[in-house]
Parts: C-alpha cells; structure tokens; sequence
C-alpha cells in the first residue's frame, strides 16, 4: 500500500497536489526527528551506509573466531568462511582450531590490504593491486591478450605501470574500479546485467544509485526509495534502545526483502509485506514498522497515546527481558470500564512512562478495581465515590487470582494494591483526579491484606540430604550440554565456575543474589577460622560474615586463580567480582542470577536417576521431582540441615541473618503429616522409668509429648499443668509415670553427662553421702532406660531402625520449634511474706 493511498483517507481538505505535499511534510518530519548522532563511528548518512565496528559492544560484529584471522565477521564468535572451511576440514574441536589455525590465503579478503602488482618498468613499480600471476587486472590482461594471439614482441614493451588505483564510481564502494567502465568486479557484473535491460543506461547515473560492495558486517539504505529509506533510517533510530544487540545482516536482509514497496505505513501484514523473510528479519520489519507508525500518527496529531489502545513501544515502555519490550504490544484500556479510571491510567502512563513491571501490576490493579466498582451504583462518577467502594476494591485485592487461575500469593497481591492506590495519590497530586472524592482513601486500618501465615518449611522446599548426596555424584555434568556462557568461556571453566557456584549455593546457604555477586576478594581469615564475606542485598546489610569449611573455602580458591587467568578476556565492569558477567552487554557487572538458574535446571535434567526418599508398593525408589531442585532451594536446604542437627535456634538465626528469629523458627517446624507419622512409630517403642516396654495410643502419647524434657509424663497433675507442676522436679528416672521413647535418646544421655559433671562437683565439695547416692541413683536408672532401648532398637531390622531415627529427628525437631516453656530445672528463689 503507497503512502499516498494511506494518507488520502484522512478528513483534512485537500488539492491536487496534497498526497505529494503530505508525502513531502512526512519526509520533512522524519528528517527533523533524526538523531545525527547516533551511532556515528558506524553510520555515513552521506552515503547512507552502516558499517558495523568491532569495538561497539552492542552490535553484532567481530573478528574472526580464529586467533590470528583479522577477518571481520557478523555475527560475533563465528569463523569468516575461508576459516570456515579449514574448520570442516580438521578433527580439532572449534575452541582448539580458533586457537591453533593459521589461515594460508590465496586471495585478498574484503578490507584487508592487497600486494601489489609485480611489473616494474624504468624502475617505476604499478601500484595496482595484484589480481593474477602476480599481476594486476590490466596487466594480467594485456599478458593473456599478448599471450593468447601469439603477437610480436614483448607485452611488456607496450605496457606502462600505473600510479594510482581508480575508485569504483559507486558511492563507498571500497573496491577499485579496474573493470569495464571503470567499476569495480562487483558493480560492473551488476551493470552489464543492467544493460541487458536498459540498453542506453548511463553509467555515472547508474553508478551513483549503488551501494557499495557490502561486507558482513554493512548494510546500505540506498537501494530503498524515498520516503522508504526516510522511514526505515527513522525505525532503526527508534528501536535501536529496544534491542538487545544489534544485527546489521538482519537489516540488509531487510533492505533485499522490501523491494518493490514503497512506504511501512499501511494495513497490510509483515509477512504480505516481505513473503520471503525469514523470521528474524520479520521480527526486525516489525519492530520498526511499529516506530514508523507511532511517528507517523503523531506526525498526524492521531498519536495512539490520545487513544483508548496504547502503544507500548510508541511510549518507549522497555522491560529487563533481552528481547526488549514483553507482549503484548499494544493494551486496549476500554476493558475499564469507568471513564475516570481509564482516562487517569492513560495519562499517568503517558507522562510517567513506567517499566514493564511497574505497568503490567499497575494494570492489574486498575482492572480488578474496575470489575469491583462496576458492581456498585455510581461509581462512573468519581466524586460519588464512598468510603464502602474503597472496601469493596480492597476486596478484590485480596481474592486475587494470577493470570492462570491459581491464587496469588500475598506479595503479588500487597503488590497490585500497592501501585492502584500510588495511582489514585498520582491522580489528586498532578490534578488529573481533582473531582476524585475525598472518602475514596486507603484506611491503614482496615484496608490491609493480612500476611498469610506460611510454612516455609513445607516438604518440597528443602531439597533432601539424600538427593543431594545423588546431585554431588553427578556434578562432574554440571556446566556441560547446555550451560549459559558458552561462547565466552571454555568448557572447563564453564563447568568450574558453575561448579564453584554449587558448591557455594550448598555449603552456605546464601541466596542466589548474594552468591552472583560475591566480591573478588570473599574470604577472610581470623584465629583459624575462614570467613566468608558476603552482601545481604535483602536486608541491606553488607559485609556479613560467615563461617565455612576448608572444602567450600578451596573451592572458591580454585575458581580465583583460574579467574586470575581469564581476566584479560572478561568484561572490565565485573573486575570486583568473584563471578563476574560473562559479555559486554550486560546489565549487571557479575554473572546473572537466571544464567545459574537456568544451567542448574538443564544439569538437574541431564542426570538419568534422581530418587526420592520413599518407594512405592513393589519397594521401587520413587523419582524426585526435578522442579523442585532449583537455586534458591538450596537455602532451605541448608537451614533444614542444620535445624535437623539440633542446631540452637539463636544460632541458626545468626547463620540464617533474619531479622526476626520466627522466620528461622519455621525451619524447626515440622508438618502435622510428619509429626503424625513420627507418632505412630514411636509410640510402640514407649518404656517405662525401668525400660520395660510400655506401647500406648497414639492420643496418649499426644497428651505427654509436651510434658517434660527427659520423655512422656503420665501423671495427671503435670499433664494438666503442660508439664510445669512436676511433684519430684523432673527427677524422672524414679518416677512411676515417667514414659521415654527413642526420641528422647539425645537428651537422656546429654542428662546422663550433666549428673556425672555435677556428682564429681559435689565430691569435690565434700558433699553429704546421700546428695553423691542420690546423683549415682538417677545416673544409674536412666543408664538402665537408654541401655534397654538401644538394645531394642539394635535387634529391629535396619529398615525399620531407620524409620524410627528418622520419626525420632522429626520429633526433635517438632520439640525445638516449640514455644512451650518448661518448667525451670533449678528451684526459684521465693521470698516469704513479711
């Protein structure tokens, strides 16, 4: 569809002449909205070329993969063809070739420098360069004409060496111009099959509508009529900023594909446009179709802003995804159904012209608040709007769903309340909402969407001890087959660095940011004990410090001096950096969290077994659900790890750097499943004070198992007291109700110990002979309870010895996490009443 088609439909009276002047004002526009600095080490608007430069990070463009090939090629990290070949050629791998060819070559490569013409006449040299038999093009002419024809003499005797090369007459054409008419090879084959078809073509006018011969790395806009080449200069310019690198084949391929149209505006599709495209020029055709367009509608006065359907892109809106701006493209407002409400979104996006994210949660709210006041009377007028209709959007805010349906978590909904209501502060503070009533305000109150309480702790989270045990077998995988980073680091430092960044993940429990952005200098050591240093970039509290093993600290050593090795070949800006990032085009200066996560999920997926902990009914391992291995998981990992070994709560904290010790608490938590579990095997395993065997019900051991710290307790007094009014302070060995399982195990035996401690005290002290029997009586029953049980526990079968351990942890663990208090072992002072 032309230009003059598209703008006949607009209602503006016109004349005869008006699609020209119209076409002319548009081309005007373009040109007045140009950027004439952009790009300037690589664009010649004179001759409207594009040269990509191996020194600009954000295009595609480099020297040839093989070391000593100066050959520039696009895109970046590919072999020139000539190396190409050699490379099919050769058993060697593709890092070992780059390294080691040394390519031979026959002839010249475009921009390299040419030997000259060997004929020398009157000790003058011709300059020209050579083309055959050491000869340039007109020399090697004249000896195969003299040759050929067998004529007299010498052809040398006629032929005079030329001081200078002729440029090719097309514009930039960097080749010279030795041929017919003076052209280069290139341009004068294309002219001799221009003269085929228009036998009077004038060379010179020919010549100056060419583009030059085009490396790899160049595209020209030449070829493209006006206002044609206007537009497309105007849409790369435009969405330039969009992409994540830039592609000049992309665009030549582009330039080849829209021969025969006139103008991008038009209704017609990119495919019905350039049929023959492939899909990354399509991607690349729309893209800057869709800048033309918004330039053109505000070229117009009919930009999509002032509409009901944004344009994204026309507003500039760009996301943290490479690809640029997310889908969709455009967003049709009028699903909101209150005018005021649309027309203070569109305003505040035009104006402000937020991130994706900020918008996309933005737009949620305002739709979930639009369905919720649609349900209401007068809620088309802003300034009826009541206390009850901010209730009722509040509302909805906390029976959201996500996109797919499931329920959204807390964070997301406190999320989209959060951007609706700085939308309506936005709206009364820029006067776009000044008749907005006064009542229609967020009470902190009774407007808050109440934390959900969550078990951090639920099964699935914390990647059990024993899948990562099968994880480490394998972790001579990680960093092969797909791993991000291959086309800058070498497979063996793929897979250190990946595996160093496991090793840490594990080890220390940090999560995946504060591990990605370690600093070079991480380990510090003080009085024997290695440190690591780390940022909490949650908290906002740097320099943290913690404690690892000699292992995990070598790994990071190792990793270090191979960095050291490979710092000429990274990114400068990641210099400060343990794991820096791996390309220029970064947007952070160390390696990126999805790259980890990404590598951890194909590692994950590449081993052949993982199981689960259970079996099912024929005594098959189960398969562990791969999903549930990823990077942050290794964090509750950690917490559950040291929580299973008893490690006290304050210290766990400390290691876990939480603000609030009730997060570290969930950690020692265990599900009412477990703990269910665990109850039904320990409680046929119940002994009395003497260790002979006591089973009970599962609701009788419920009601003990809070009584006191040594095992059950079945006196009724102390049960109703939750374990604070023991008769005999917790003597239980001599008491008749006094009910320990396995579970108890750890904690009878450290008792044991403490008793020993404090008889030698007391016979240190010169105690009383019945204070030392009395020591050695409870030392005494409480060694005959743990020998018994252990020797129970000795003539189970191993399966089922290793059930009640792992019934026993759990309860441990149950027992830790509690906030019952117990009683004090140690008797109170008490002040008698005057």
């Amino acid at each position: 569809m032309s230009i003059a088609s598209v703008l006949s439909r607009l209602p503006a009276p016109r004349t005869e002449n008006a699609v020209e002047l119209d076409a002319g004002r548009w081309v005007r526009w373009l040109q007045d909205h140009l950027d004439p600095a952009w790009r300037p080490a690589e664009w010649r608007p004179e001759c409207w070329l594009f040269t990509g430069s191996v020194q600009e990070p954000h295009s595609s463009v480099s020297l040839c993969r093989t070391a000593v090939c100066d050959t520039v090629v696009s895109p970046a990290n590919i072999f020139c063809p000539f190396c190409k070949e050699g490379q099919k050629k050769s058993s060697l791998s593709a890092a070992e070739f780059a390294r080691t060819f040394v390519p031979l070559r026959n002839r010249v490569a475009f921009g390299g420098v040419p030997e000259q013409c060997r004929f020398t006449k009157d000790g003058q040299r011709c300059v020209r360069p050579r083309h055959c038999k050491e000869l340039c093009a007109t020399h090697y002419t004249q000896w195969k004409t003299h040759t050929t024809r067998k004529t007299a003499g010498r052809w040398e005797d006629t032929a005079v060496p030329y001081a200078d090369t002729p440029a090719c007459p097309a514009s930039a054409c960097p080749l010279p111009g030795l041929y017919g008419r003076g052209l280069c090879r290139h341009h004068a084959q294309r002219f001799r099959e221009h003269r085929r078809i228009h036998p009077d073509a004038d060379v010179a006018a020919w010549a100056a509508q060419q583009p030059p011969y085009l490396a790899p790395h160049q595209f020209s806009l030449l070829p493209l009529p006006e206002p044609l080449r206007w537009e497309v200069l105007y849409g790369l310019q435009q969405v330039d900023p969009w992409l994540r690198i830039f592609e000049p084949p992309q665009v030549r391929r582009m330039v080849r594909d829209l021969a025969g149209t006139s103008t991008l505006i038009g209704d017609i599709t990119d495919q019905q446009m350039c049929p023959r495209s492939t899909v990354a020029v399509l991607r690349m055709l729309s893209r800057v179709r869709t800048a033309v367009r918004a330039g053109h509608a505000q070229h117009t006065g009919t930009a999509p802003a002032q509409d009901d359907v944004l344009d994204l892109r026309a507003l500039g809106q760009r996301s943290r995804t490479p690809a640029g701006i997310r889908q969709s493209k455009t967003v049709d407002l009028r699903t909101i159904r209150q005018p005021w409400l649309r027309g203070l979104l569109r305003t505040w996006t035009i104006q402000q012209r937020p991130g994706a994210d900020e918008f996309a949660r933005t737009l949620r709210g305002v739709e979930l608040a639009s369905r919720a006041l649609a349900q209401r009377p007068a809620t088309d007028d802003p300034a009826r709007l009541r206390y009850d209709d901010v209730t009722a959007v509040v509302d909805a805010f906390r029976t959201a769903l996500k996109l797919d349906g499931e329920p959204a978590g807390w964070n997301y909904r406190m999320s989209i309340a959060s951007h609706f209501f700085a939308l309506i502060d936005y709206g009364r503070r820029s006067g776009t909402a000044d008749t907005l009533s006064a009542a229609f305000v967020r009470d902190p109150a009774n407007h808050r969407i109440s934390e959900e309480e969550t078990n951090e702790d639920e099964i699935g989270k914390a990647i059990p001890e024993p899948v990562i045990r099968q994880l480490d077998a394998h972790i001579h995988l990680l960093g092969h087959g797909r791993a991000r980073g291959q086309r800058t680091l070498a497979p063996d430092d793929l897979q250190l660095i990946y595996r160093t960044l496991y090793i840490l993940l594990r080890d220390t429990g940090r999560r995946p940011l504060e591990i990605c952005s370690l600093p070079r200098d991480c380990l510090e050591t003080r009085n024997d004990q290695i440190c690591l240093l780390w940022n909490n970039h949650k908290a906002r509290r740097h320099r943290r410090r913690l404690p690892i093993t000699t292992p995990t600290a070598q790994a990071i050593r190792t990793w270090k001096e191979r960095r050291e090795q490979l710092q000429s070949s990274l990114p400068p800006t990641g210099a400060d950096y343990l794991f820096p990032a791996l390309t220029h085009l970064a947007t952070r200066p160390y390696l990126p969290t999805n790259y980890l996560g990404e590598t951890l999920r194909d590692w994950a997926d590449s081993i052949p077994h993982l199981h689960s902990e259970g079996t099912d009914t024929h005594g098959n391992p189960l398969p562990f659900d791969r999903s549930l291995i990823y990077a942050y998981a290794f964090r509750h990992s950690y917490a559950q790890r040291h929580a299973d070994a008893g490690t006290p709560l304050d210290v766990l904290r400390e290691l876990m750097d939480h603000k609030s010790v009730s997060t570290t608490q969930r950690y020692y938590t265990v599900s009412l499943k477990r703990k269910r579990d665990a109850v039904t095997k320990l409680a046929a395993h119940v002994v009395d004070n003497h260790g002979h065997p006591r089973p009970s019900s599962e609701t009788a051991y419920e009601l003990r198992s809070v009584a006191v710290p040594y095992g059950g307790c079945t006196e009724p007094s102390n049960v109703k007291a939750a374990g604070g009014s023991c008769p005999i302070r917790f003597q239980c060995a001599g008491c008749g109700f006094y009910r320990p399982d396995p579970s108890y195990l750890p904690a009878i035996e450290q008792h044991i110990n403490e008793l020993r401690a404090d008889r030698e005290t007391a016979l240190a002290m010169d105690a009383a002979e019945f204070v030392i029997t009395a020591f050695t009586a409870q030392i005494t029953a409480f060694e005959q309870v743990t020998d018994r049980m252990q020797r129970r526990l000795a003539a189970l079968p191993s399966a089922e010895r290793q059930e009640i351990e792992e019934a026993s942890t759990a309860l441990r663990k149950a027992r830790a996490g509690s906030t019952h208090t117990l009683l004090p072992l140690t008797p109170l002072s008490r002040t008698d009443p005057a």
